[in-house]
Protein backbone atom coordinates (compact mmCIF):
# COMPACT_ATOMS: atom_id res chain seq x y z
CA UNK A 1 0.00 0.00 0.00
CA UNK A 2 1.42 3.49 -0.77
CA UNK A 3 -0.10 6.62 0.64
CA UNK A 4 0.43 10.00 -1.37
CA UNK A 5 0.48 12.91 0.69
CA UNK A 6 2.14 13.56 4.62
CA UNK A 7 -0.23 15.47 6.36
CA UNK A 8 -2.24 14.55 9.58
CA UNK A 9 -4.62 12.36 7.70
CA UNK A 10 -1.70 10.46 5.44
CA UNK A 11 0.31 9.80 8.59
CA UNK A 12 -2.96 8.53 10.61
CA UNK A 13 -3.66 6.53 7.64
CA UNK A 14 0.12 4.82 7.47
CA UNK A 15 0.18 4.10 10.82
CA UNK A 16 -3.36 2.49 10.61
CA UNK A 17 -1.86 0.47 7.61
CA UNK A 18 1.35 -0.61 9.28
CA UNK A 19 -0.52 -3.06 10.93
CA UNK A 20 -1.09 -5.38 7.89
CA UNK A 21 2.06 -4.90 6.02
CA UNK A 22 4.68 -2.92 4.94
CA UNK A 23 3.26 0.85 3.85
CA UNK A 24 4.95 3.43 1.67
CA UNK A 25 4.21 7.13 2.60
CA UNK A 26 5.29 9.66 0.08
CA UNK A 27 6.32 13.28 0.35
CA UNK A 28 6.80 16.38 -1.68
CA UNK A 29 10.14 17.40 -0.01
CA UNK A 30 12.17 16.43 2.25
CA UNK A 31 11.64 18.56 5.38
CA UNK A 32 7.67 16.90 4.69
CA UNK A 33 8.91 13.71 4.72
CA UNK A 34 10.82 14.29 7.86
CA UNK A 35 7.69 15.83 9.81
CA UNK A 36 6.00 12.78 7.95
CA UNK A 37 8.19 10.30 9.85
CA UNK A 38 8.28 12.05 13.04
CA UNK A 39 4.48 12.16 13.17
CA UNK A 40 4.15 8.40 12.01
CA UNK A 41 6.46 7.53 14.96
CA UNK A 42 4.54 9.67 17.15
CA UNK A 43 1.04 7.96 16.06
CA UNK A 44 2.40 4.34 16.42
CA UNK A 45 3.64 5.44 19.39
CA UNK A 46 0.34 5.76 21.12
CA UNK A 47 -1.22 2.62 19.87
CA UNK A 48 -0.59 -0.15 21.57
CA UNK A 49 -2.05 -3.02 19.33
CA UNK A 50 -0.48 -4.22 16.25
CA UNK A 51 0.95 -1.39 14.42
CA UNK A 52 4.46 -0.56 13.78
CA UNK A 53 6.40 2.35 12.46
CA UNK A 54 9.21 0.38 10.94
CA UNK A 55 6.73 -1.02 8.52
CA UNK A 56 6.68 2.88 7.11
CA UNK A 57 8.74 4.01 4.54
CA UNK A 58 8.92 7.59 3.72
CA UNK A 59 9.62 8.63 0.16
CA UNK A 60 10.11 12.02 -1.53
CA UNK A 61 10.67 9.80 -5.55
CA UNK A 62 7.05 9.73 -6.83
CA UNK A 63 8.21 6.58 -8.71
CA UNK A 64 8.58 4.66 -5.46
CA UNK A 65 5.25 3.78 -5.57
CA UNK A 66 5.02 2.21 -9.32
CA UNK A 67 5.16 -1.49 -7.52
CA UNK A 68 1.63 -0.50 -5.09
CA UNK A 69 -1.12 -2.49 -5.30
CA UNK A 70 -2.95 -0.19 -3.63
CA UNK A 71 -2.31 3.86 -3.43
CA UNK A 72 -4.39 6.21 -1.75
CA UNK A 73 -3.75 10.34 -2.25
CA UNK A 74 -4.21 12.29 0.70
CA UNK A 75 -3.41 15.67 -0.29
CA UNK A 76 -4.56 18.77 0.35
CA UNK A 77 -8.59 19.48 -0.27
CA UNK A 78 -8.07 21.04 -3.51
CA UNK A 79 -10.09 19.65 -6.88
CA UNK A 80 -7.12 20.99 -9.34
CA UNK A 81 -4.29 19.58 -7.00
CA UNK A 82 -5.83 16.23 -6.16
CA UNK A 83 -6.53 15.99 -10.13
CA UNK A 84 -3.02 16.58 -11.22
CA UNK A 85 -1.55 14.23 -8.96
CA UNK A 86 -3.83 11.45 -8.93
CA UNK A 87 -3.06 11.93 -13.10
CA UNK A 88 0.91 11.94 -12.02
CA UNK A 89 -0.08 8.81 -9.97
CA UNK A 90 -2.11 6.69 -12.39
CA UNK A 91 1.05 7.13 -15.01
CA UNK A 92 3.32 5.26 -12.65
CA UNK A 93 1.35 2.49 -11.46
CA UNK A 94 0.17 -1.16 -13.19
CA UNK A 95 -3.70 -1.25 -14.86
CA UNK A 96 -4.89 -3.19 -11.55
CA UNK A 97 -3.51 -0.82 -8.99
CA UNK A 98 -6.93 0.30 -6.79
CA UNK A 99 -6.42 4.00 -6.96
CA UNK A 100 -7.98 6.14 -3.92
CA UNK A 101 -8.32 9.68 -2.57
CA UNK A 102 -9.56 10.61 0.78
CA UNK A 103 -11.05 13.63 -0.32
CA UNK A 104 -14.01 14.67 2.52
CA UNK A 105 -15.91 16.18 0.37
CA UNK A 106 -14.78 17.02 -3.63
CA UNK A 107 -16.88 15.01 -6.44
CA UNK A 108 -15.16 11.63 -6.78
CA UNK A 109 -16.49 11.27 -10.14
CA UNK A 110 -14.24 14.41 -11.14
CA UNK A 111 -11.22 12.71 -9.30
CA UNK A 112 -11.95 9.43 -10.98
CA UNK A 113 -12.09 10.52 -14.37
CA UNK A 114 -9.24 12.99 -13.97
CA UNK A 115 -6.98 9.89 -12.90
CA UNK A 116 -8.02 8.56 -15.87
CA UNK A 117 -8.74 5.08 -14.03
CA UNK A 118 -12.36 5.32 -13.17
CA UNK A 119 -12.90 2.06 -13.27
CA UNK A 120 -10.22 1.01 -10.41
CA UNK A 121 -10.89 4.19 -8.48
CA UNK A 122 -12.64 4.89 -5.11
CA UNK A 123 -13.68 7.68 -2.68
CA UNK A 124 -12.31 6.21 1.38
CA UNK A 125 -13.14 9.34 3.00
CA UNK A 126 -11.63 8.27 6.30
CA UNK A 127 -11.84 10.30 9.67
CA UNK A 128 -9.03 11.94 12.03
CA UNK A 129 -7.33 10.90 14.00
CA UNK A 130 -7.52 7.78 11.41
CA UNK A 131 -6.12 5.30 14.07
CA UNK A 132 -9.52 5.50 16.41
CA UNK A 133 -12.09 6.52 14.02
CA UNK A 134 -14.09 3.39 12.90
CA UNK A 135 -16.10 4.75 10.24
CA UNK A 136 -14.93 5.36 6.14
CA UNK A 137 -17.28 6.78 4.07
CA UNK A 138 -16.51 4.93 0.57
CA UNK A 139 -17.75 6.36 -2.45
CA UNK A 140 -17.70 5.09 -5.90
CA UNK A 141 -17.78 6.74 -9.34
CA UNK A 142 -19.89 4.88 -11.83
CA UNK A 143 -17.52 3.11 -13.68
CA UNK A 144 -16.07 1.49 -10.68
CA UNK A 145 -15.66 -2.10 -10.89
CA UNK A 146 -17.90 -4.99 -8.65
CA UNK A 147 -13.58 -6.25 -8.69
CA UNK A 148 -12.72 -2.07 -7.50
CA UNK A 149 -15.67 -2.43 -5.23
CA UNK A 150 -14.79 -5.28 -3.10
CA UNK A 151 -11.33 -4.37 -3.30
CA UNK A 152 -12.43 -1.28 -1.33
CA UNK A 153 -14.32 -2.99 1.02
CA UNK A 154 -11.80 -5.23 1.73
CA UNK A 155 -9.29 -2.87 2.35
CA UNK A 156 -11.27 -0.54 4.71
CA UNK A 157 -12.25 -3.95 6.81
CA UNK A 158 -8.49 -4.98 6.80
CA UNK A 159 -7.95 -1.23 8.54
CA UNK A 160 -10.48 -2.53 10.96
CA UNK A 161 -13.01 -0.18 10.10
CA UNK A 162 -16.51 0.16 9.33
CA UNK A 163 -17.34 1.18 5.63
CA UNK A 164 -20.90 2.61 4.79
CA UNK A 165 -21.34 2.90 1.16
CA UNK A 166 -22.44 6.74 0.72
CA UNK A 167 -23.69 8.71 -2.60
CA UNK A 168 -21.07 11.04 -4.81
CA UNK A 169 -22.89 14.18 -3.03
CA UNK A 170 -20.73 17.42 -1.39
CA UNK A 171 -19.70 16.63 1.85
CA UNK A 172 -21.05 13.31 1.20
CA UNK A 173 -23.24 12.46 4.67
CA UNK A 174 -21.11 13.64 7.90
CA UNK A 175 -19.75 16.97 6.49
CA UNK A 176 -22.50 17.62 4.84
CA UNK A 177 -24.41 17.41 7.87
CA UNK A 178 -22.05 18.63 10.46
CA UNK A 179 -20.35 21.53 9.09
CA UNK A 180 -23.94 23.32 8.75
CA UNK A 181 -23.66 23.25 12.73
CA UNK A 182 -20.14 23.73 13.67
CA UNK A 183 -20.79 27.19 11.34
CA UNK A 184 -23.44 27.97 13.45
CA UNK A 185 -21.60 27.71 16.57
CA UNK A 186 -19.26 30.02 15.03
CA UNK A 187 -21.91 32.70 14.19
CA UNK A 188 -23.58 32.31 17.37
CA UNK A 189 -20.46 33.22 19.13
CA UNK A 190 -20.18 36.34 17.07
CA UNK A 191 -23.93 37.20 17.82
CA UNK A 192 -24.13 37.08 21.05
CA UNK A 193 -20.18 37.25 22.38
CA UNK A 194 -20.20 33.92 24.20
CA UNK A 195 -16.59 32.62 24.78
CA UNK A 196 -15.71 29.46 22.52
CA UNK A 197 -15.40 27.19 25.79
CA UNK A 198 -19.20 27.94 26.63
CA UNK A 199 -20.60 27.23 23.71
CA UNK A 200 -18.63 24.09 23.75
CA UNK A 201 -19.01 22.90 27.11
CA UNK A 202 -22.74 23.55 26.46
CA UNK A 203 -22.29 20.96 23.61
CA UNK A 204 -20.05 18.60 25.32
CA UNK A 205 -22.09 18.67 28.57
CA UNK A 206 -25.71 19.07 27.51
CA UNK A 207 -25.23 17.32 23.82
CA UNK A 208 -23.22 14.63 24.85
CA UNK A 209 -20.57 15.31 22.27
CA UNK A 210 -17.37 14.01 22.50
CA UNK A 211 -15.97 17.61 21.43
CA UNK A 212 -17.24 21.24 21.17
CA UNK A 213 -17.97 22.66 17.65
CA UNK A 214 -15.32 25.61 17.96
CA UNK A 215 -12.61 22.99 18.78
CA UNK A 216 -13.82 20.60 16.56
CA UNK A 217 -13.19 23.41 13.80
CA UNK A 218 -10.10 24.08 15.26
CA UNK A 219 -9.16 19.91 15.42
CA UNK A 220 -10.40 19.58 11.75
CA UNK A 221 -8.23 23.17 10.31
CA UNK A 222 -9.78 25.93 9.70
CA UNK A 223 -8.46 25.99 6.00
CA UNK A 224 -9.83 22.64 5.61
CA UNK A 225 -13.13 23.65 7.23
CA UNK A 226 -13.62 26.63 5.11
CA UNK A 227 -12.54 24.66 2.05
CA UNK A 228 -15.47 21.93 3.19
CA UNK A 229 -17.88 24.54 3.64
CA UNK A 230 -17.18 25.97 0.17
CA UNK A 231 -17.69 22.67 -1.19
CA UNK A 232 -20.85 22.12 0.20
CA UNK A 233 -22.34 25.40 -0.18
CA UNK A 234 -22.65 26.65 3.38
CA UNK A 235 -22.10 30.01 4.33
CA UNK A 236 -18.65 30.89 5.56
CA UNK A 237 -19.00 32.59 8.82
CA UNK A 238 -16.38 35.81 8.93
CA UNK A 239 -14.33 34.63 11.60
CA UNK A 240 -13.43 31.65 10.15
CA UNK A 241 -12.12 33.68 7.04
CA UNK A 242 -10.39 36.03 9.34
CA UNK A 243 -8.88 33.70 11.14
CA UNK A 244 -7.56 31.67 8.16
CA UNK A 245 -6.53 35.16 6.61
CA UNK A 246 -4.81 35.41 9.33
CA UNK A 247 -3.06 31.95 9.47
CA UNK A 248 -4.79 30.51 12.56
CA UNK A 249 -5.47 27.72 11.17
CA UNK A 250 -6.53 25.73 14.37
CA UNK A 251 -4.59 22.86 16.35
CA UNK A 252 -2.05 22.86 13.67
CA UNK A 253 -1.01 26.01 13.44
CA UNK A 254 -0.72 26.27 17.41
CA UNK A 255 -3.64 29.35 17.52
CA UNK A 256 -7.30 28.99 15.84
CA UNK A 257 -10.40 29.61 18.41
CA UNK A 258 -7.95 28.40 20.94
CA UNK A 259 -4.09 28.73 21.71
CA UNK A 260 -2.12 25.90 21.85
CA UNK A 261 1.09 25.03 22.67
Amino acid sequence: MAIVGSGAIACGLAAAASAQGEVLLWARSQSSADRARASVDKVCSKISEGVDARRVAVATDLDAIAGATIVVEAVVEDLPTKSALLKDVASRVNGTTLLASTTSSLSVEALAQASGRPERFAGLHVFNPVPKMKLVELVFPAAATDDTRRRARELCVALGKEPVEVPDVPGFVVNRLLFPYLFSAVRMMEETGLEPQAIDTCMTLGAGHPMGPLALLDYVGLDVSQAIGESIGTEIPATVRRLVDDGALGKKAGRGFYEYE
